[in-house]
């Protein structure tokens, strides 16, 4: 260290000793004073050193027509906030200097800043970097480097590519550290990734303090950590995370250029630390000036590491020579303080420089390729548009990509975003990397830590339907059992995760182990951060998801309106006239009567069955009627009309007891149940009293819908549900009750013969798991849900919870209903009306035949040529064995 620091001294000496003979040989030149604020001793200050006596004598050397020279003076700011501002009063006061180069830190360019605003003397810093700075808007501070919060967009760009959801901040307790958060803080809530701790490292925090905030972080689930300090606090950070097993697979460290910059700095026992942690590293593009200066400064300086700060420095002293030769010369004097006879500060004496406003726009304005790239000050800074990304590896670093502004993260420099496929993965982005602990997959970013506390899981406190959510105290250990549905199902996911998971259940109850409130009630307390998690019967609402997050559901859901069912169908002592309409009884009878007398008037000429006394041909046409109802009647027709119109009346009997005889059966034998209730419209119009579940989010619902407050009755179990329902409204009931699905799958599993769901009113996506918003265990969570959706396991759940309800009961949901029921539909003359017309119409063509026959003879002639007419279609029988059979049928209708 002693041999390095005299190696130093005496090349500081020579670069000291040529510019002195520079001045001397420079006759008729003018010497522009400059001053530079810096740590003497420290190797930042070395190097920044030799770079800035670089750049005059390079500069100088090719542009001897130049008329000014620029002189150095130096300030220790002996490494201290305090120490350079001493410096810089010096320089201003006692070395009338036109601009100062520096300071190194950012808190000690705080102080400068004013000087300069002041003084009027521009301070041009190549290594402050923290965006507070930019805060104080002096037009007399420049940033001849890049500010902190550009490479904010490529650690944004890296979590976003990887699909972290929540990130750690690592920083130190200065502006330097605190400069970063606000920009890094807004990029990341752009992509949504939470920040739920922020780690503050002192900046003279010792080895123990370094390991108890370590210990902190081991004990959270987060395992993404972005690393923003210097690089000698960063090495013994590193050594202790690595002794405490933070390096481990399943950890993401990212370091700012604050460190990676610096890495040639860090001895190799922290760099091998380091190994697996990505960086961020300020991208230096290749130019032949650049690779000519390397190999000089190799061959001059072999032991002393280049560092970007000092091609920074090297380029800033170029720009300050360049904009002081073309603001020429006029005019370098201070004004003096007007001597008010009071005391007056040392600032306020130091004056105002008359060289310092054209200066100062001058510098804006001067633009060149430099060392390290193009210079150009924009808005008072420069501006990257490329970072490299780096990965540490062994004792050094490996390149594995690019951040281009407009591209995003690539490969290689010329590689363009276009190019890449929407649907690529992070291979497409970068080159491989080599991950902590030497893991071979991305990590995922967090886990439930070993050693860390359980996770505190609320449940709610049922006192009906425990078919989901059942708790219930163990009589000898006093433990709390909690049973159901949703807690087997919640177990099954649990056993889907990739990593172990410990968590108790707390149910939400209150000392005399009743419930503590709502499920609106149950869940906000995970906002409050009292539980971690809710398990159970809670729905997902557009509300509760503005300060919860819920996994996918588990079960599907939505609102049913169940009613009771009744029988229409009024059973007494006349239920057989019910089949059919009185109309169609009315045609049937008219009917009946018709055919006979139709069939008497064809007949009784001819026919002995149809002859007789008035009394006796009377009941002959009412039993031949009726009597084709259930047999042939025995009476023979011989007519052909008469034949014709009883083969279409037996067709029309036939039809019509046998439709008869099936609606009569299943008035007999079907129950046909109807529901009382059709809609959630007919109860708001009717003004009539309803139920729902208490405790359920389905009383706001049923108020936005315009339900008053007084026709809305509470009910816990499904036994108070039925009691309601049973009783009616008339008798203190509701004439109908909301449940969601699942609760109605249960309630129709017990009550399925007297009640159904008529309606499902509101649509809601399903019970889900509430977390915290921003809980990483969402993710992981719905994809376990899916798994088991998706297995046996979920029937096994379904059958052992809900079907052991529904064995004598269809699924309301999958059969939504579990008992048919219809309107019964008597029978009416339309459905036979193409038949009664049928006959009707052989009544009269029968009829019209007679008629036109009997007119167009008289009877005598009639009666005398009766065998030949063409009337009749049938020969007629002999007169004499036709009076002997009347006389006989006579005889034997008397005798009976």
């Amino acid at each position: 260290m002693k041999t390095d620091k005299l190696f130093f001294c005496i090349l500081l000496v020579f670069f000291f000793f040529c510019l002195e003979f520079n001045r001397g040989q420079n006759n008729g030149k003018t010497l522009v004073d400059v001053g530079v604020v810096t740590d003497d001793g420290t190797s930042h200050s070395e190097v920044v050193m030799l770079c800035i006596n670089m750049s005059i004598a390079d500069f100088y050397s090719s542009r001897p027509q130049f008329e000014t020279r620029l002189v150095v003076n130096v300030g220790d700011s002996k490494n201290d906030v305090v120490g350079a501002a001493i410096a810089a009063l010096d320089l201003i006061k006692n070395k009338q200097v036109k601009a100062i180069l520096g300071p190194w830190t950012s808190m000690q360019a705080h102080f400068l800043i004013e000087i300069g605003q002041k003084s009027r003397v521009p301070i041009v810093s190549y290594s402050a970097t923290s965006p507070i700075l930019t805060s104080l808007r002096s037009p007399y501070f420049l940033r001849a480097t890049y500010e902190d919060s550009f490479q904010v967009q490529p650690i944004k760009a890296i979590i976003k590519l990887f699909g972290w959801r929540e990130v750690v901040p690592v920083y130190i307790d200065n502006t330097f550290g605190e400069g970063i958060m606000p920009r890094l803080t807004d990029a990341l809530q752009d992509i949504n990734v939470r920040i739920p701790y922020r780690s503050v490292i002192a900046i003279n925090a010792t080895d123990h303090e370094i390991s108890v905030e370590l210990l902190k972080m081991m004990n959270m689930p987060t395992r993404v950590f972005i690393v923003h300090m210097y690089y000698d606090l960063a090495s013994r950070f590193f050594i202790k995370a690595k002794e405490l097993g933070l390096m481990e697979p399943g950890y993401v460290w990212i370091l700012t250029n604050g460190v990676i910059d610096d890495l040639s700095l860090i001895n190799e026992t922290a760099v091998e630390a380091m190994e697996g942690v990505l960086g961020i590293k300020t991208y230096i593009p290749k130019s032949p000036d650049l690779e000519k200066f390397r190999s000089r400064w190799r061959s001059l300086f072999p032991r002393v590491e280049l560092s970007v700060y000092g091609l920074w420095a090297y380029d800033a002293t170029t720009a300050l020579a360049v904009a002081i030769e073309e603001a020429g010369t006029n005019n370098m004097t201070f004004s003096k303080v007007v001597d008010t006879g009071r005391n007056v500060s040392e600032l306020e004496a130091l004056g105002l420089s008359q060289f310092g406003p054209k200066l100062l726009q001058t510098l804006l304005t001067v633009q060149f390729r430099g060392l390290a790239g193009e210079f150009r000050f924009f808005r008072g800074q420069l501006q990257p548009s490329v970072f490299e990304i780096v990965n540490i590896i062994n004792t050094g670093e490996k390149s594995i990509g690019f951040w281009k502004e407009g591209n995003g993260l690539v490969k290689k420099l010329d590689q363009q975003a276009s190019s890449i496929s929407a649907l690529s993965t992070w291979k497409d982005h970068l080159k491989h990397i080599v991950w902590p602990g030497e893991a071979d997959s991305v990590p995922k970013g967090w886990q439930i830590p070993t050693k860390g506390k359980k996770l505190r899981i609320g449940v709610p406190k049922r006192t009906g339907y425990t078919d989901l959510v059942k708790v219930t105290r163990d009589p000898i250990t006093n433990s709390t059992v909690v049973t159901g549905f949703c807690i087997d199902f919640f177990e099954a996911v649990i056993r889907e995760l990739p990593y172990d998971v410990s968590y108790e259940f707390i149910p939400f109850e209150k000392p005399d182990g009743k419930t503590a409130g709502n499920y609106n009630d149950l869940v906000y307390q995970v906002y409050l951060g009292r539980y971690d998690a809710v398990v159970g019967d809670t729905t997902i609402l557009v509300n509760r998801s503005s300060y919860v997050d819920f996994t996918f559901p588990f079960i599907k859901s939505g609102v049913g309106l169940i009613v009771e069912m009744t029988d229409p169908v009024k059973r007494d002592y006349i239920l057989f006239m019910k089949p059919l309409s009185w109309k169609l009884w009315l045609t049937s009878f008219i009917s009946f009567f018709l055919v006979g007398c139709t069939v008497w008037v064809l007949e009784y000429k001819r026919n002995p069955d149809f002859s007789g006394p008035p009394r006796f041909q009377a009941s002959t046409i009412c039993w031949f009627a009726f009597s084709t109802m259930v047999f042939a009647p025995r009476e023979r027709v011989f007519s052909f009309w008469a034949r014709a119109l009883v083969i279409a009346w037996y067709f029309l009997v036939l039809v019509l007891t046998q439709s008869y005889t099936a609606s009569l059966a299943s008035l007999l034998t079907s129950q046909k149940l109807n529901p009382t209730i059709t809609s959630m419209s007919s109860l708001l119009e009717k003004g009539e009293t309803v139920g729902y579940q208490r405790t359920s989010f389905i009383l706001g619902k049923l108020k936005e819908r315009g339900f008053p407050q007084s026709s809305l009755v509470p009910f816990d179990t499904a036994e108070e549900c039925d009691e309601l329902l049973s009783k009616g409204p008339k008798k203190g009931g509701v004439s109908g009750a909301f449940l969601e699905i699942p609760y109605l799958r249960l309630f129709l599993g017990q009550f399925c013969n007297t009640y159904k769901m008529v309606e499902e009113p509101f649509n809601v996506d399903g019970f889900g798991f509430v977390f915290p918003i921003g809980s990483p265990l969402v993710a992981d969570v719905s994809r376990a849900i899916l798994k088991v959706a998706e297995s046996p396991k979920a029937m096994e759940l379904e059958r052992a919870w809900f079907k052991k309800k529904e064995q004598s009961c269809p699924d309301p949901i999958t059969n939504p209903d579990p008992n048919p029921s219809f309107t019964s539909r008597q029978l009416d003359i339309d459905s036979f009306l193409f038949l009664f017309v049928g006959v009707l119409l052989v009544c009269v063509m029968a009829l019209g035949n007679f008629t036109y026959c009997f007119l167009a003879k008289d009877q005598v002639s009639y009666l005398d040529k009766v065998e030949m007419s063409p009337c009749s279609s049938s020969q007629q029988m002999p007169v004499k064995r036709k009076t002997q059979l009347n006389m006989s049928q006579v005889h034997d209708q008397d005798s009976l």
